[in-house]
């Protein structure tokens, strides 16, 4: 069964497997202990530490071990804004950040705190001159990822980093996406990662803090970790974390450029075979192993189901596949359609023919979904237009049914004339604009609708 959803979690590689299985026999007793077991476990550790350093380029006793990449994350904000309070307390973050980011930054506006986010464009990137704007002298820390985790999208972060150091703020930046395939470019101050992206063991993290960066750590600690990640360190995991990170480092030149061809066969291919989709994302610019695209008319929860049956597992980014319906925050602040998404993220060594078998299967259960939801054919003919103002009131549905009732009505509005359309459906906000963009009409805008809900306003002008 092809697993595509490597983004998520990469399968633990064989590396990982052979270190975590030796280093439980080797490595079990307590590495700050100085006796014979303590020592050797010691050993491992620092020889873990050294490997994992070399990978992310800083020295050994930069970097500790933390218990995940969400735990480096908060570690390493927290300890960064404590480090630098008497500076200021303003936080700047990018509009695409993982949710870990988001969240210590709600934590930190709770605490008091600014926090600024920095918006991206359609492709998910950062202007790196936008950013270095939203820094100011009460900056206390920034923050960027590498590269996007649900669109593949490469930051700046280089340029970034050096607008940073103009102005003597820190960037931490959030590598769990990318360092498996290399080094992070750019003079960054901190960086956090996670070793279950890259093929480690899940429950081990990284967190690198130059020397010189003003650091104070939050919350009880102990003498493990230097204070950083208190509580007894899961050394086996740690030994394989670090292994894997060397393995597939040698192994990235090679895989990078096989995995590139299979992503640019999807990224051109899925356009082709299946109409009315948005490919989203840096086309040139992006991770080697990660494509997402969106599908009008389509239920995301219901695609992923169907291509889970065909033996396919992918994510979404969709409203529809969400508990919260909301569309995610990475489309959002994109503006980019979010009904029907699908990530597709290839593990190392995928075979070419899994992803000639998705691109047969994908056109068929796109359509049987369209046909379940009782969406238009496109194009769509033009009958005779209807007289007077039109409303389309799908208050109380979701997505995409919003979207697909306004195409299905959208032809009986004369060119020139609007067409409402009330929905309470969070992903209305992006689906409908993104809608008008593919069929070259004209979104005017949303107001509040006196029945509840948003009303969404769409001229036809062709």
């Amino acid at each position: 069964m092809p697993y595509f959803d490597a983004a998520s979690a990469a399968p633990l590689h064989p590396v990982a497997r052979q270190a975590l299985l030796a280093s439980l026999d080797e490595g079990w007793a307590d590495p700050a202990r100085l006796y014979r077991e303590g020592r050797r476990a010691r050993l491992l550790l620092d020889a873990a530490r050294e490997a994992a350093a070399e990978a992310v380029g800083c020295r050994p006793d930069e970097l500790v071990f933390t218990p995940s990449g969400t735990r480096a994350v908060h570690a390493g904000i927290s300890g960064a804004l404590a480090g630098r309070r008497r500076v200021g307390d303003r936080l700047v973050v990018s509009a695409v950040e993982h949710s870990s980011v988001l969240h210590a930054g709600e934590t930190h506006a709770a605490a008091g705190g600014t926090v600024t986010e920095v918006p991206v464009g359609r492709s998910g990137a950062v202007d790196p001159a936008v950013f270095a704007a939203a820094l100011d002298p009460a900056t206390a820390l920034a923050c960027l990822q590498s590269a996007n985790h649900e669109v593949g999208t490469e930051q700046p972060v280089a340029e970034v980093a050096e607008a940073c150091r103009a102005a003597g703020v820190p960037l931490l930046v959030d590598a769990a996406q990318s360092l498996g395939w290399g080094p992070v470019d750019g003079d960054w101050s901190l960086l956090t990662a996670s070793a279950h992206k890259w093929g480690g063991p899940a429950g081990v993290g990284l967190l690198a803090v130059r020397k010189g960066v003003r650091f104070a750590p939050q919350g009880p600690s102990d003498e493990r970790e230097s204070g950083r990640a208190p509580g007894f360190e899961n050394l086996p995991a740690i030994v394989a974390a670090a292994a894997s990170l060397r393995a597939v480092r040698a192994e990235a030149a090679a895989e990078s450029a096989r995995l590139r061809d299979l992503v640019d066969r999807i990224r051109a291919r899925v356009p082709q075979l299946v109409p009315d989709v948005e490919v989203v994302g840096d086309p040139v610019r992006r991770l080697p192993h990660l494509v997402t695209f969106s599908c009008l008319y389509v239920d995301g929860e219901t695609l992923l189901h169907e291509l889970d049956r065909e033996g396919f597992s992918v994510s979404s980014g969709s409203s529809c596949t969400s508990s919260t319906l909301t569309p995610s925050h990475v489309l959002r602040a994109m503006g980019v359609l979010s009904e029907g998404n699908v990530r597709v993220s290839l593990p190392a060594g995928t075979p070419a023919d899994d992803v000639d078998r998705f691109l047969d299967v994908l056109p068929r259960v796109v359509t049987a979904v369209r046909e379940h939801l009782g969406a238009p054919a496109s194009p769509t003919p033009a009958p005779t237009p209807s007289p007077g103002p039109l409303v389309v009131d799908a208050l109380g549905r979701r997505c995409p049914i919003p979207v697909i009732e306004l195409a299905k009505i959208f032809p009986t509005v004369p060119l020139g004339a609007t067409i409402t359309v009330l929905s309470d459906d969070e992903a209305a906000r992006l689906d409908i604009p993104a809608w008008c963009e593919m069929r070259g009409q004209e979104y005017v805008g949303e107001h509040p609708s006196p029945h509840g809900g948003t009303a969404y306003v769409v001229r036809r002008l062709s």
